[in-house]
Formats: C-alpha cells, structure tokens, sequence
C-alpha cells in the first residue's frame, strides 16, 4: 500500500482515483499530477514505484499545494477567525446550524442531528 504524505492510498484503485484520498486532492488536481508525471491511464496505485512517487510528491511542491494537516489548520483557523469575530457565519458554525441559509424549522438534520423529542413522562405505580 503506497504511502503518500502520510497517508495509505488504496492499492486496488487506478492512480487518478487513489490520489483523491489524500485531503486536498480532488479530481481536477488528481488529473493534473497524473498527467505531468506521465502516469498511464490505467496505471493502479500498487504498480507506483519510488520514482513515480517522487515525481508525485515534486509535482504537488511544484504547484505548492495545500495538503493534509497545512490545509485542516488553515481551515480551522479561519472556522475559529470567523467565530472570533463574532460574524453571523462563526455564530452559525459555533450552534451546528446550518451556514448558507438553508430553513430549519423543517429539514437541516444533517447540521442539527437526530430530532429531539420531548415526551410526556408517566408515572409509574
């Protein structure tokens, strides 16, 4: 199982596919990396040999790139900016309610969870 930036990518999986895996790397830069390091089409991550994975790995510094644990602080730094500053968009992240403006006197599960139900409590003789 190759190793890249700290993190197993799938063997099973071609190259293009396996490097999404990795946080920050979507389909559009997984395409771009692929095709500067001259990696076949059907090449599968547990064919990639020190070579294509220093070319990888250049590729990424090349472009710099935000990845993994750089790109996981930015973006809970600007959580915690947003939330410092007291915006609308921190108050909304710091509650788990819904950012963009989405309703939620019905739907928005996703942000508020499991619906609390608040029941009658009967007595037990």
């Amino acid at each position: 199982m190759p190793r890249l930036l700290g993190v197993d990518i799938p063997n099973n999986k071609r190259v293009e596919y396996a490097l999404r895996y990795i946080y920050g790397i979507g389909p559009a830069r997984a395409k771009i990396i692929c095709q500067e390091c001259g990696i076949p089409d059907a090449m599968r991550a547990s064919e990639l040999n020190e070579e294509f994975i220093n070319k990888i790995m250049n590729a990424c510094a090349k472009h710099q790139f935000k990845l993994e644990g750089d790109l996981r602080r930015e973006v809970i730094g600007n959580l915690k900016r947003l939330a410092a500053i007291k915006s609308y968009r921190g108050l909304r992240h710091v509650k788990g309610l819904p950012v963009r403006g989405q309703r939620t006197s019905t739907n928005a599960r996703t942000r508020k969870g499991a619906r609390k139900t608040v029941g009658v409590v009967s007595k037990k003789d």
